[in-house]
């Protein structure tokens, strides 16, 4: 079945061939702003052969590729045009849903404040179909955003569906794997038979070597490249990562690699780079995809540009970390 053919609309609803076949599970999900499904992989880890996904969106065509090749679905596109009750009937809500201004932010009008922003989605899905929890990701930015205003709006609107909202920035380098990557995360329970309690870091020395593939292309290095001349004197070390700044070359002291980003593929601010045996390189994109706790089981399309796979890298979740949360989660739910 070709990738254009999946969906089909009947009766008013949006019907993913893929997924005609629904077996009983205890819980149903859905996945929002999905990207390359991060979250749900982090979900149906713990919760198994618990969970069924019954929808998902994303609006990146490239994105929507990858989703596609690692779980068999095609996200739909543009939730903005997706009316809630065309969505199927779901017990989870997962959204990593992007952070834009809150135009209205701070005027207290609950629910009308969130309107304008990607957010006014997930509350008027969760608002029809009242599902036993919302789970949500941002930047740790996120919190401070206009002066604490949007992040007010944000809790106070999940509560004002009858939610109890537990929140707290959590660092990926703390969860198994080795990147600096702090996230805030929202957790939304409806009527929990105890309270939620965030998990606690792992007790696990991670160093970056064991994230690195063994053979790497030589185009990923950069002898014979104009960047070369400019770093090959402060790259020495082979037990860290280095960050190119647009102007001069940063040491990550930590040894653990900096947080991965959307344009680390195109250059810009905060390129990883290691030495290996073989010279001074770049991370490749399978590297990323290793630092942010994604199995060998997932792929790439092959025809997909490397500009692309770190793209889709960056802007991903860490899976160690939603496994840790999605534990605790399966124990309260």
């Amino acid at each position: 079945m070709s990738i254009n053919n999946l969906f089909s609309f009947s009766k008013g609803k949006f019907v993913n061939k893929a997924m005609e076949h629904h077996t009983s599970k205890t819980y149903k999900a859905i996945d929002l702003f999905a990207g390359i499904g991060g979250i749900r992989r982090g979900f149906e880890s713990v919760f198994q052969e618990d969970i069924e996904f019954v929808f998902s969106s994303e609006i990146d065509s490239n994105a929507q590729k990858t989703y596609y090749l690692n779980y068999g679905e095609v996200p739909h596109g543009d939730i903005t045009k997706i009316k809630e009750e065309d969505i199927p009937p779901h017990d989870i809500i997962l959204a990593g849903f992007p952070c834009q201004a809150f135009s209205v932010a701070g005027h207290r009008k609950g629910f009308e404040d969130t309107r304008g922003t990607l957010f006014f989605d997930v509350v008027r899905i969760a608002k029809y179909h009242q599902p036993k929890m919302i789970f949500l990701e941002n930047v740790k930015g996120f919190v401070g955003h206009d002066k604490g205003n949007t992040f007010k709006v944000v809790k106070n609107t999940l509560e004002e569906l009858g939610y109890k909202v537990y929140t707290k920035v959590l660092n990926s380098k703390d969860f198994g794997v080795a990147q600096n990557r702090e996230r805030i995360y929202i957790i939304a329970l409806k009527e929990p038979k105890e309270d939620f309690v965030f998990p606690s870091s792992m007790d696990k020395d991670v160093g970056i070597k064991n994230f690195l593939e063994k053979r790497v292309a030589t185009h990923f290095y950069y002898e014979g490249k104009p960047l070369y001349e400019r770093i090959k004197d402060d790259v020495k070390r082979t037990d860290t990562v280095y960050q190119w700044r647009r102007q001069y070359v940063r040491e990550n002291k930590s040894g653990v690699c900096p947080t991965l980003t959307a344009n680390m593929g195109t250059g810009g601010h905060n390129v990883p780079i290691i030495k290996d045996a073989k010279g001074i390189r770049k991370l490749t994109p399978k590297e990323c995809i290793n630092l942010q706790g994604f199995d060998n089981s997932f792929k790439f399309p092959k025809d997909l540009a490397l500009s692309h796979q770190y793209k889709q890298a960056g802007n991903s979740v860490t899976v160690t970390v939603i496994e840790a949360l999605a534990q605790k989660l399966k124990d309260v739910l």
